[in-house]
């Protein structure tokens, strides 16, 4: 007997680069779609074989959904208020406003109250080789504090600041303006810049990366977003392979 497992409807069919999974939902609602010829129904799961080869007939109205097995990677400007989570439960996780169809996972992470640029792939391979702060990837940010910087709190943040049990590395820190500052991390601890700052004694009051890699956010807008260029996929897979080796 073929090993088998069950993916939800909606899931299925936002991997299979269809609709989103928001939109999977509405013609799942207005009955548009079938399993095996059974008009579908919202928390139906679909019996899929163990390589990911589906074991029922799955149609929207006529057309028949099938996996995609297409690597993507997408660049995204995650709005203030917004949670990277995949709970559907709640209401502020990512997914219910990005729109994209086909279900993508976040490279790393963005608190509530951050806002930037968001990596969104299928690629887990690669997104976990990003995440690997060993292999020293960069992420910009441009931050903003409650008071005015001075040198000893740009050298302490650029020396390594004792949080979570242990020091943060040394990274890249410059001043653009009395209370503002860039900083470039190769590692991702939980609410990193946030906890230097409040070490230092200063509160964060603005975040937002601009950089991961080679990525930069560019003029996108809050909550909009883009493919890679073919360009840009290529020269962030080649550093992405040069760090891990």
């Amino acid at each position: 007997m073929e090993e088998q497992s069950t993916v939800r409807i909606n899931k299925y069919i936002s991997e299979s680069g269809v609709l989103s999974r928001r939109k999977a939902d509405a013609a799942i609602e207005e009955g548009l779609v079938t399993i095996d010829g059974r008009v579908a129904v919202p928390g139906d799961r679909v019996p899929v074989a163990k390589d990911g080869t589906p074991l029922a007939e799955v149609r929207l109205k006529d057309m028949l959904i099938v996996p995609d097995d297409r690597k993507v990677i997408v660049l995204y400007y995650k709005p203030i208020g917004l949670t990277c989570t995949s709970k559907e439960t709640d209401k502020t996780s990512i997914y219910h406003k990005f729109d994209y169809p086909m279900h993508l996972n976040y490279v790393g992470r963005l608190d509530k109250d951050s806002q930037g640029l968001l990596l969104m792939t299928n690629d887990g391979e690669l997104s976990n080789m990003i995440q690997k702060s060993r292999y020293g990837h960069e992420k910009e940010y441009i931050v903003r504090v409650d008071k005015n910087i001075d040198s000893d709190f740009l050298k302490a943040m650029s020396s390594g600041v004792p949080i979570l049990d242990t020091v943060t590395k040394k990274c890249t820190v410059r001043r653009k303006s009395d209370r503002t500052f860039y900083i470039v991390l190769t590692e991702g601890l939980n609410r990193q810049i946030r906890r230097m700052c409040e070490a230092l004694g200063y509160k964060v009051t603005y975040l937002k990366r601009i950089r991961e890699l080679n990525i930069t956010l560019g003029d996108l807008k809050p909550g909009e977003y883009r493919e890679l260029t073919v360009k840009e996929e290529k020269e962030l897979r080649r550093l992405v392979m040069n760090g891990r080796s």
